[in-house]
């Protein structure tokens, strides 16, 4: 037991802690949220989004939009109800208390970390080369140069990274100035009689009709949504939770759902939906169609920044996660090993780099990573979901939130239906996620093993140690 005392020791030493954000107001809060959700998505996917339903590419954003709004209202009732205890792992313990199934929770958690930190390496190597003309050579090039990115993040997390409240401000900031930049040049375009405004009713036509390319884009387009389920673990850093936590994070998925459907009616009227879905650098080619004389490299330089953010945060999210699942004796102790000088937890960060470095390799598209950081979330949003209905037997003695219960049920069923092989999702989606779970399943057998020869039982999970925080997309 002394080990376990000496790993928690370190971890509420570690940099990256609530004393960061004790007096968070709403203000804060909202553009906290906003960052978190702004990200890799829009600035990726919206041509992958575009080749699939033509010039409606702002409808699946909608759609995703309206999915993630439901799901909010869930999570909205739990961190209110619990300001204390954040995180979808906690929240899948204290409603169902299968140790098993918590673990599942998380490490899909811990994963959709790694997918979307993936998804924003490749995207980042695409807009060094386009934005700066370097012609990386295929698959191979820009390949390598995600690998490279994707060490440089392994070695800024093994150092130590300390995420506050004024650097979270800057770096949201530079994430929407790029979003609006596009926004103003599809504005202005479109004020000058440039571009064609009429692409923008252009719906998907044929035998699968409207409904169905609309539904499988909208599995791609829910990756731009996540991020908000992120916001709970703030909920200790609040001046009140209670009262700030619903209109703040519905406020902050407005926005953002706004930019998102400007930003894609801006793209899909400057750029034909076509041309748009060729390669992973979408918005760069609606700078260069709408503002000519625009430093191209500025923007680039943008979409980079914003990008490398949700690589760190993500990749600091999910090594930090597989270290608390360690510590809680679901996952190897090998994995919770911490440096005894930059007091970073090493292994679990080259064990998830690893992870990445074949994700990259070996799966590499954009479209593959980044749906299947949504698939995994869309599994974890329908136990939260279902969470919400278990845990209303569960009496709490302040006030909180409560969603109409027809909201979790609504929630349940959108989010595992977005899930399903119905909805169109290439099916290499499903099997990265199953080799992903599966490698999961096998560490956790082993621990288990492991445990029952020393008489370890795994402990209930709290939000320092398993509770952890979604990927940013």
């Amino acid at each position: 037991m002394s080990d376990i005392t000496a790993n928690q020791a370190l971890a509420q030493k570690e940099p990256a802690q609530p004393s960061l954000h004790r007096v968070m107001g709403p203000w804060l809060l909202l553009l906290f949220i906003v960052g978190d959700i702004l990200g890799t998505g829009i600035y990726a996917l919206t041509g992958q989004v575009a080749k699939q339903v033509g010039g409606a590419v702002w409808l699946p954003f909608l759609v995703a939009f309206v999915v993630a709004v439901i799901t909010a209202f869930s999570y909205l009732e739990l961190v209110t109800k619990y300001p204390k205890a954040a995180g979808a792992a906690l929240y899948t313990h204290k409603a169902f208390g299968i140790h098993f199934v918590t673990f599942i929770v998380a490490f899909a958690v811990m994963c959709s970390g790694i997918t979307s930190a993936s998804t924003a390496s490749r995207a980042f190597a695409a807009n060094l080369s386009n934005a700066f003309d370097l012609g990386l050579a295929g698959t191979f090039g820009i390949t390598a140069v995600g690998l490279l990115f994707m060490a440089a993040v392994a070695a800024i997390n093994f150092r130590g990274v300390g995420e506050s409240v004024k650097a979270n401000v800057v770096l949201t900031l530079v994430e929407l100035t790029g979003l609006l930049i596009i926004i103003f040049i599809g504005l202005w375009a479109i004020g000058a009689g440039q571009g064609d405004v009429s692409r923008v009713l252009e719906f998907p036509s044929g035998e699968a009709g409207l409904v169905w390319p609309v539904i499988a884009a909208t599995t791609l387009a829910f990756f731009a949504m996540v991020g908000f389920e992120d916001s709970v673990n703030m909920a200790e850093e609040c001046k009140d939770p209670t009262r700030h936590f619903p209109k703040v994070l519905l406020a902050g998925l407005f926005i953002t759902g706004a930019i998102y459907v400007l930003v894609s009616i801006s793209a899909v009227t400057l750029v034909p939906p076509a041309e748009l879905g060729e390669g992973e650098t979408p918005l760069l080619k609606v700078v260069q169609a709408g503002a000519p004389g625009f430093p191209i490299w500025i923007f680039g330089f943008i979409t980079m920044f914003a990008v490398a953010n949700s690589a760190l945060i993500n990749m600091l999210m999910a090594s930090r996660l597989v270290y608390g699942m360690s510590r809680e004796h679901v996952l190897p102790p090998l994995l919770g090993k911490v440096h005894a000088s930059r007091r970073t937890p090493y292994v679990a960060i080259g064990f998830t780099t690893l992870l990445a470095f074949a994700l990259i390799t070996f799966v590499g598209e954009v479209p593959a990573l980044g749906g299947t950081t949504a698939l995994l979330l869309l599994c974890v949003f329908t136990v939260v979901n279902i969470a919400v209905l278990v845990l209303r037997k569960d009496e709490v003695d302040h006030k909180h939130f409560r969603t109409p219960t027809l909201l979790p049920v609504l929630g349940a069923l959108f989010c595992a239906f977005l899930a399903g092989p119905w909805t169109g999702r290439d099916p290499v989606q499903y099997r990265v996620a199953g080799v992903l779970l599966a490698i999961g399943l096998v560490l956790w057998i082993i621990t288990a093993l492991v445990n029952r020869a020393a008489g370890v039982r795994p402990e209930e999970p709290t939000m320092a140690n398993i509770g952890g925080s979604g990927p940013e997309n």
